[in-house]
């Protein structure tokens, strides 16, 4: 059955989910596994494991808008580790933190334990809006609290309304897998209709300066525009068509950064968005999944047309966007004053899992900080995570702490790792073709190596690595991207930026993962003899072009 026909089908993503989860079968039919996403799981096989039955465990996402959580809701999650999953948390690039090898028999448990702190995971995946991002740095200043309070309105709006998850999840107080009720009434679902939309669908909200959050990406990216004289905002630039994900060998497929919608009013934007994804759950392509990002349908009807439909859905005319402030991008870490006198400190994640891992106890230190000192705890969208809210005199004790559990100081870190990102790949994404997060560290030291070697140490540029073309970590704009292409073998892309405003080029094809070092090297080598003063990788490539650099590589 297709995907479409299951969405149809289930009368508000329940179908058998129920009669299933009962069942001792350590795995989910395929029906119910693409239902499974839109409750925010994924089931996965342990791909290490050779043999003919497969090693069945889930992922189980959490939906935070703007990766805000108290410390209770942290602390939550890093118990459920121990206690249903593999002893560590996974901090996504959306600002979300995942659970991992959770076996069948305990989804109900970890899903009500999460709600119970008010953590959902409706909508974390599937074919819905999903975690709304947002600059996470808790300045506390006007700005940045009316973005927080934007997203957290659109990911009340923007939800799925279906019982189905609480009927099925919640309403049994032991957390034990008991029958769910089977006289459910049909669900009606206001904005998303009995099929949803025809795929996934991203939101991420910039402040103004700042786009850490990569907008460009998404099916929506926002950026706020503020008054200089009052600092509150009055609206955003709204941009719509973005997205990362494609296939190799499908030339029909591709990444796309997204178009200018135009400049809509605070009171407006929640409004807007709802009819930008109306004209995408009615428009967009549900024959080929390859096809139905709102990206293609845009790139098919061009933005003149699709922002016509949108404001005929609207009742009326969308303004031209605005001038805004040039983007730089920010990584948040180590310390930073907030507007109240209090502090917050950005902590680096390697590609976001949070282990203990010998003399580096990152999860032991994390939780001893947050229990004691009971911070705001944010997400990044870089995987990293910030504590906020610490009074000056707590400062020294961060700082304690964190040399205590072997948790490096951001000052510490070079540049290139602090601007590097991995998908989990292998061993559980079924879609990975090589490795990525476990890979992608090794490639870092080499770099360092290499960086160090051409006094190149100090530069700033983006390394991201994916285990398959579908862009997780946003590989397609950054500085460098390594995307798995096939067994140990990756496509090697150049030209991106930091900013995410520009997406890079492909540069080698089936590079083997032996040799990755001396592909990327000998770029830097071009760079470090022909830059000039005072330019970023970025501009470089940029001004010689790829092309030019791939005949300079072969000679």
């Amino acid at each position: 059955m297709s995907v479409e026909a299951i969405k149809l089908a289930s009368n508000g993503l329940r179908g058998a989910l129920p009669i299933e989860l009962l069942e001792p079968a350590p795995a989910f039919g395929e029906e119910v596994k693409q239902l499974l996403k839109f409750h925010g799981i994924y089931q996965q096989h342990d791909r290490d494991i050779r043999g003919r039955e497969k090693h069945h465990s889930f992922m189980i996402r959490s939906k935070v808008p703007g990766g805000r959580l108290t410390a209770l809701q942290y602390l939550l999650h890093d118990a459920l580790a121990d206690e249903f999953g593999q002893s560590d948390l996974r901090l996504t690039t959306r600002q979300a933190i995942q659970l991992h090898g959770i076996i069948k028999s305990d989804l109900k448990g970890t899903i009500k334990r999460l709600n119970d702190v008010l953590v959902t995971t409706l909508g974390a995946c599937g074919d819905v809006v999903r975690n709304i991002m947002v600059c996470p740095a808790p300045y506390g200043d006007p700005v940045r609290l009316q973005l927080q309070a934007l997203a957290e309105e659109l990911a009340v709006h923007l939800a799925p309304r279906t019982p189905a998850y609480h009927s099925i999840w919640l309403e049994d107080d032991t957390g034990k897998n008991v029958p769910a009720p089977v006289d459910l009434p049909e669900v009606e679902e206001p904005m998303y209709g009995k099929t949803y939309l025809p795929r996934k669908f991203k939101v991420a909200i910039a402040f103004p300066g700042d786009n850490c959050t990569d907008i460009f990406t998404n099916d929506i990216g926002l950026i706020g525009l503020f008054d200089e004289l009052t600092g509150e905002l009055h609206g955003v630039n709204f941009y719509v068509g973005g997205g990362l994900g494609s296939t190799h060998g499908k030339e029909e497929t591709f990444p796309r950064l997204a178009d200018p919608l135009g400049y809509v009013p605070l009171d407006r934007v929640v409004a807007v968005a709802e009819k930008v994804i109306l004209v995408q759950r009615d428009f967009g392509d549900r024959e080929n999944r390859r096809h139905a990002r709102m990206k293609y349908l845009i790139h098919d009807w061009g933005i003149a047309r699709f922002k016509a439909k949108v404001e005929e859905y609207l009742g009326d005319s969308i303004e031209a966007e605005r001038p805004m402030p040039a983007l730089g991008v920010d990584d948040h870490m180590g310390w930073h004053e907030q507007v109240d006198g209090n502090w917050f400190y950005g902590i680096y994640v390697e590609n976001g899992r949070v282990k203990d891992d010998g003399a580096k106890r990152m999860r032991s230190g994390l939780r001893a900080m947050i229990q004691q000192l009971a911070p705001q705890v944010i997400v990044t969208a870089q995987q990293n995570i910030i504590l906020g809210a610490i009074a000056p005199a707590q400062k020294s004790e961060v700082e304690r702490l964190m040399r205590l559990y072997g948790i490096p100081p951001a000052e510490e870190i070079s540049r290139v790792r602090r601007n590097a990102m991995a998908c989990p790949a292998l061993p559980t994404c079924s879609l990975a073709i090589a490795e990525a997060e476990r890979f992608l560290p090794s490639v870092i030291d080499q770099v360092e190596e290499d960086l160090q070697a051409l006094g190149l140490e100090q530069e700033q540029f983006t390394i991201r690595m994916t285990g398959c073309p579908n862009g997780c970590a946003r590989p397609y704009v950054a500085d460098i991207g390594i995307v798995g292409r096939s067994g140990e073998k990756y496509s090697v892309y150049f030209g991106g930026n930091p900013e995410g405003t520009r997406l890079n080029e492909l540069f080698a094809d089936l590079v083997p993962a032996t040799t990755l070092r001396t592909v990327i090297r000998g770029v830097l080598e071009q760079f470090a003899a022909g830059r000039q003063s005072g330019e970023r990788l970025a501009e470089f490539v940029a001004r010689v072009g790829v092309s030019a650099l791939q005949t300079r590589s072969a000679t």
